[in-house]
């Protein structure tokens, strides 16, 4: 039985979609304003004024941002045309950070402006609080952060005067972001996390949500503190899963792409990371880059060079901007000059922000020290170092060690052991699987060249069996080549594939090899996919065949 709210909704299409929208019933809330008001209906203007801000609204969630820059264009139009100022200021607002998303800058800043000249005289407004956050943000993006920080803290009071819990969580999340950079991320972080108690307790709009907990994982994971990333990831994912229709999942989900890549769950990172692409394809082209971005890690990890080079490819189509992972791709193809320019111009392109560059030192020691530039290779060294002291940061300075041992190990200096071994232990501690392994396997270059060559046995041999069962094939091909060892196995199989193949002729499971081995049944499924592709065939029958024929098993 209809009670007399529920005839009122129908009657009234924008009161139901207002009310679809408080409910996140995103599709309703588009139905609901997609029709244009009677030409003869009383206040025409004003309600298709509201109804085309609404349908913005609605479709932005579901992902139409082409629809909802349409409606929130014109809905700015009429505000103007009535003399609305502040729901003009807010559509401009809106249509900044619209046209951002779609890499528009020069549009994106010329809403901005139009969005100050509106609020201007409306400084106790939430209109006008939404507007500062993103001349905050645009601060911070070119690094003035003297500037941002000062007026972060101005929008944190705003909103608490005005009682926005809004406001005030994403002012908080600004002023933690821009602390971060400037230095102090620990009460930057701790920013972060007052922001956050917003969020789960549930004070929060959609949007204001997706917002604080994308940016506390960016936060995260420019800090290498990955095991707050990976807890505040779960979180985020369980948000997702509730609003499956909107923009932030596929934000939130590259986060957790990178999070799971660093845990080493390659597959499931992988999967993450391509949802993401999809759908962020025509939302916002900057984090699809960093989805790409993500695959081509995980490609290049697991020996796929030219899927790596496909998906760094076009995350730099995308973005505009040169990947560090295709100069990593270069120096495993033996284009040492090719890998060394690719990093060289991402270097150049970051240079107030240390955190940025932070990510870029690695790979930049690795490519000198092949390159012979080990002075260069000592500087980039010096420069990471200082800034995981500066910031504190566990991952970075678990990086700063690999870095310094790579370095010895070139130098010959017989430091390069231990300094390993603490890079490799370090690695473990922080659950970073694929990190710990490359550390330990150039501990055993360090220690064969100082002339221990049972602890290089071990560490080669322990640095295998973490490869293996993380299915890094890029890296298992290069310690073959290091340790000489000449396995004689056919097809290019390596010992792991022998094993696994000898186990298939022996008629086991899956799920039996992976108990016998110790391993995920997924690494198993991942080693037999190798196999069949190694030796070219397509059934655990004629695989067995294979292993009779070439003497694998008796």
């Amino acid at each position: 039985m209809a009670t007399p709210r529920d005839d009122a909704i129908a009657d009234d299409p924008l009161d139901a979609a207002r009310t679809s929208l408080a409910r996140c019933d995103w599709q309703a809330a588009y139905d609901a304003s997609s029709r244009p008001f009677a030409t003869d209906t009383v206040g025409v203007d004003s309600l298709e004024s509201d109804r085309l801000d609404v349908l913005a609204e609605a479709a932005w969630w579901l992902g139409r941002l082409d629809e909802c820059i349409t409606a929130r264009e014109s809905a700015y139009a009429r505000y103007e045309e009535l003399g609305e100022l502040r729901r003009a200021g807010q559509c401009a607002v809106w249509l900044y950070e619209h046209h951002g998303f779609k890499a528009r800058p020069a549009i994106a800043g010329a809403w901005l402006r139009r969005a100050r000249r509106a609020l201007g005289e409306h400084q106790e407004s939430l209109e006008y609080g939404s507007l500062v956050l993103r001349e905050v943000e645009a601060a911070h993006g070119r690094g003035d952060l003297i500037g941002g920080l000062e007026r972060a803290r101005q929008v944190v009071e705003l909103g608490r005067r005005l009682r926005s819990a809004d406001i005030e969580a994403e002012a908080l999340q600004a002023l933690g972001r821009v602390l971060i950079d400037a230095g102090e991320p620990a009460e930057g972080l701790a920013t972060l996390d007052e922001a956050m108690l917003f969020a789960v307790e549930g004070r929060l709009r959609p949007y204001s949500t997706g917002k604080v907990y994308c940016s506390l994982i960016s936060a995260c994971e420019s800090l290498g503190d990955l095991r707050r990333a990976a807890e505040w990831g779960e979180a985020t994912d369980r948000w997702a899963r509730q609003h499956p229709m909107a923009v932030f999942p596929g934000l939130c989900r590259v986060h957790l792409a990178s999070s799971l890549r660093s845990r080493g769950e390659w597959d499931e990172a992988e999967k993450q990371a391509r949802r993401a692409c999809s759908e962020l394809a025509t939302l916002n082209v900057m984090n699809a880059a960093a989805g790409h971005a993500e695959i081509g890690e995980i490609r290049r990890r697991i020996g796929d060079l030219a899927g790596a080079e496909a998906a760094f490819a076009e995350a730099e189509d995308m973005s505009g901007q040169p990947q560090p992972g295709m100069a990593l791709v270069r120096l495993a193809q033996g284009k040492v000059d090719a890998a060394l320019a690719i990093i060289t111009r991402a270097l150049d392109d970051v240079t107030w922000d240390r955190l940025g560059r932070a990510r870029l030192l690695p790979a930049q020691v690795q490519i000198t020290i092949a390159s012979g530039a080990l002075p260069v290779a000592s500087a980039a060294l010096a420069e990471l170092r200082s800034i995981a002291e500066d910031f504190s940061s566990p991952s970075l300075m678990a990086a700063a060690l690999t870095a310094q041992g790579r370095l010895e190990l070139a130098s010959d200096d017989g430091s390069a052991c231990a300094t390993l071994r603490s890079a490799s232990e370090r690695w473990q501690e922080l659950g970073v699987p694929h990190e710990a392994a490359t550390a330990r396997m150039l501990q055993g270059s360090a220690c064969r060249k100082a002339g221990d060559l049972d602890g290089a046995s071990a560490s080669f041999e322990a640095a295998r069996a973490r490869f293996e069962q993380l299915g890094a094939e890029l890296d298992l091909r290069h310690l073959r080549d290091i340790t000489g060892r000449a396995p004689g196995l056919p097809g290019g199989l390596t010992e792991r594939e022998a094993e696994v193949l000898r186990l298939v002729a022996e008629g086991l499971t899956n799920k039996q090899m992976a108990l016998r081995l110790h391993l995920s049944e997924k690494t198993v499924s991942r080693h037999l996919s190798n196999i069949f592709t190694k030796i070219d065939v397509a059934s655990r029958s004629a695989a067995t065949a294979y292993a009779f024929e070439h003497r694998l098993v008796t």
